[in-house]
This record gives structure tokens, C-alpha cells and sequence, in this order.
């Protein structure tokens, strides 16, 4: 798109008017991509053509990948949406970074302004408009590529569901030991494990720990003493899940100390 008019697709001849889902979806996926090629791979050349001396200038993200720098739609209204006006004017005005950041999110803001543009303008309903939404919401924005935001939260997501995986072989549930399990401790079984799970936050929220006296928090190991029946968090009482698995009777340290009665 120059100067705000429709390009057409490579190897078409008419106005490239997405009118389908997929289709928006596509057109999306490609203008995102120029536009996040312009503000990292390409940020030389984008920062060289963001002159302050130059009139008010816009970055424009087209649909076959690439990008460039323009000054905006002479008509009035324009054909489609146009991106921020003048992102040249504050580009000596503040850190690189932070200008870079800034262009990001008003990239992010005009590529669901143009795809729902699309949308209205070929009349998509509800479900397709949700649709729409979700797909677009799959991917990163371009401010957290930028940012590296991106980069950061695949990194977290992999390390939860790498921990939550290495839990799930051992077998072990974060509070109880197989040895509490056969207990008659524990609440009552239900039907169904996900219904006992759900509960047990609430039936163990107020439980305290007999060591620290601290709340009982669902991500955390704890044992129950067989003699006096107080729970414990392992770390306070120095016992592992994989210790606990072995223990057949567990007694804390009060318990361990009192001597037999004569």
C-alpha cells in the first residue's frame, strides 16, 4: 500500500481485498511480519528513513512481507486505516529503544485496525470476528518482539511445562506422601480426582504448619505427623518428597523426642 491505496497481490491484477477469515488472517500475518522486519533486522535502514527533517511520516507494514516508510493517504478518509502519523518527529527525541517501543505499539494498534477494517467491511459475524481475534492473539505482538517480551515468556512457558512434566513422572503430589495417602488423615475420597482436587485448597486453606505457623499454600510439600496429627511443611521439618515415600510412619520432631511412658 502507497499512500494509503490498496497494493495488488503479487501476480494479481486487481485490489487485493481479503474477504475470508484465512484470508485477513494472511493479510495480517504478512504486514506484521514487514513491520517487525523494519524495527529489528532492517532498524538501520528504518531509522535512516525516519527523518525529523522530513514531513510527517508513517511506517506501513504490506501484505507480501515487506515495509516502508511514507508520508500518509492525501484522501479523506483513506482507503484503509492509516498507521500513526509523524513517528519521525519524536525519533530524536528520546533513547532509540524507547522510540523503536513506542513505533511497536502503534504498529500493533494499526494491524487490528486494518484486519478489523476488513472484517466490517466484508460483513463477518460474530463467531468469525472471535475467530479472527484468537488467531491474531496466538502470536506475539510486535511490541513484545521488540521488546524481547516474547522470547521471555517462551522461555517461561518451557520451564513450567518442563517442571510440570518431571512432576507428573514422579508421581508425587506437592503436599502428600504415599505414606499420608493410605492414611486416614487425608479427607475422604470423592468419585472423581479432579473433584478432590479442587477441594482440597479449600478444606487445607486455613491449615497452619506446626513448625513455622505459616498458611497452607497448594505448591508446597507437606507431611503429617502420625502421632499428634499436625502438618508440616517438609522444608520445615527437613523432609523431601522422595524421602517422604519411603517413610511408612512419619513422627516430627516434637513426637520423635518425647520419651515412652513408664
Amino acid at each position: 500500500m502507497e499512500g494509503g491505496y490498496i497494493k495488488p497481490m503479487e501476480g494479481g491484477s486487481g485490489p487485493y481485498n481479503p474477504r475470508t477469515v484465512e484470508e485477513v488472517f494472511k493479510d495480517f500475518k504478512g504486514r506484521r511480519a514487514g513491520m517487525i522486519k523494519a524495527l529489528t533486522n532492517d532498524v538501520e535502514e528504518f531509522y535512516q528513513q525516519c527523518d525529523p527533517e522530513k514531513e510527517n511520516l508513517c511506517l506501513y507494514g504490506l501484505p507480501n512481507e515487506s515495509w516502508e516508510v511514507n508520508l500518509p493517504a492525501e484522501e479523506v478518509p483513506p482507503e484503509l486505516p492509516e498507521p500513526a502519523l509523524g513517528i519521525n518527529f519524536a525519533r530524536d527525541g528520546m533513547q532509540e529503544k524507547d522510540w523503536l517501543s513506542l513505533v511497536a505499539v502503534h504498529s500493533d494498534a494499526w494491524l487490528l485496525a486494518v484486519s478489523f477494517y476488513f472484517g466490517a467491511r466484508f460483513g463477518f459475524d460474530r463467531n468469525e470476528r472471535k475467530r479472527l481475534f484468537i488467531m491474531i492473539n496466538e502470536l506475539p505482538t510486535i511490541f513484545e518482539v521488540v521488546t524481547g517480551a516474547a522470547k521471555k515468556q517462551s522461555k517461561e512457558k518451557s520451564t513450567v511445562t518442563n517442571n510440570s512434566s518431571s512432576k507428573n513422572k514422579s508421581g508425587i503430589k506437592p503436599r502428600v506422601s504415599e505414606s499420608q495417602t493410605k492414611s486416614s488423615k487425608l479427607p475422604p475420597p470423592k468419585d472423581e480426582d479432579d473433584t478432590l482436587d479442587e477441594e482440597e485448597d479449600d478444606e487445607h486453606g486455613d491449615t497452619l504448619c506446626g513448625a513455622c505457623g505459616e498458611n497452607y499454600a497448594s505448591d508446597e510439600f507437606w507431611i503429617c505427623c502420625d502421632m499428634c496429627e499436625k502438618w508440616f511443611h517438609g522444608k520445615c521439618v527437613k523432609i523431601t518428597p522422595a524421602r517422604a515415600e519411603h517413610i511408612k510412619h512419619y513422627k516430627c520432631p516434637s513426637c520423635s523426642n518425647k520419651r515412652p511412658r513408664v
